[in-house]
């Protein structure tokens, strides 16, 4: 309750601080917010020309491939993203810290909530891609009211976000090598993730490395957004408990080890 009304008190300075993350993104940019719009559809692009030929030949095997690997894209880029910049937000708020009081949460909340944001706004490229191959080709994609349950991997995601970057955001404060080993980690989540390829198309017979693949929360998020948006499917229910539950490990977990700390950490930045 105590953070509950710290947060109410102190919520305009976290609106604040989301709009100010959000403007300073593309600060410098010639094309701002497009960028948002511009930079998932010219990654798609890049991965269909140089993975398209190799895992999405057939619409049989992977229906739709552009949409696939957008929809893996979004989620892993949202969740890179948020994460990283949680994670030096103590650090990089550490001058203010220094000199007033502000529940110290705020800041990866506030960073995880402004990459919340431009994820929320990049979805219309999906729905713009998605509408193409609707309109003006023969896929075998449909909508269906599925697609209305978005909202359900989206909030797992977002909950994960906020747990993981409260870990990342305690660890740096004390280990700034902890930045350069979750860059290494993060490449190779991309790798642990389905998102260019299908977990079928490896042919792994090892039952062990399957479900180490399948270990990774992000493999339920992704494929329970891609159930509802491209095949119009109910979400796995084991998906959507092992997300949930994992999620809301890492919130316990990174809400104690934060409470623990913060009060050390003018004393390390």
């Amino acid at each position: 309750m105590e953070y509950l009304k710290n947060f109410y008190k102190y919520r305009f300075l976290f609106s604040e601080i989301v709009r100010k993350n959000i403007k300073l993104q593309y600060r410098n940019s010639v094309l701002g917010m497009f960028w948002t719009f511009l930079q998932p559809l010219l990654t798609m692009l890049v991965l269909v020309f140089i993975f398209g030929n190799i895992f999405g030949r057939n619409e049989k095997e992977v229906l739709n491939y552009p949409v696939y690997l957008l929809c893996g894209r979004l989620i892993y880029e949202f969740y890179t993203q948020a994460t990283k910049r949680a994670m030096r937000s103590i650090r990089n708020s550490g001058s203010v810290i220094k000199k007033v009081y502000v529940p110290k949460y705020i800041y990866p909340m506030a960073n995880v909530t402004s990459n919340f944001v431009t994820f929320l706004i990049s979805l219309l490229v999906l729905a713009v891609v998605m509408a193409y191959f609707l309109i003006f080709t023969d896929t075998a994609m449909k909508l269906t009211p599925y697609i209305l349950l978005t909202f359900v991997p989206i909030i797992i995601l977002f909950a994960l976000c906020i747990g993981v970057g409260m870990i990342l955001a305690t660890m740096e404060v004390y280990f700034k090598d902890v930045e350069y080993m979750y860059e290494v980690f993060c490449m190779l989540l991309f790798y642990a993730t389905p998102i260019f390829y299908t977990v079928n198309s490896l042919n792994i017979s090892n039952k062990i490395f399957q479900y180490a693949l399948m270990a990774n929360p992000l493999y339920s998020i992704v494929s329970m957004f891609r159930d509802c948006v491209l095949f119009g499917v109910p979400m796995n229910p084991n998906h959507i408990l092992y997300s949930a539950a994992f999620a809301i490990v890492m919130i316990i977990i990174g809400g104690l080890v934060f409470y623990k700390k913060q009060d050390e950490f003018i004393l390390h930045i």
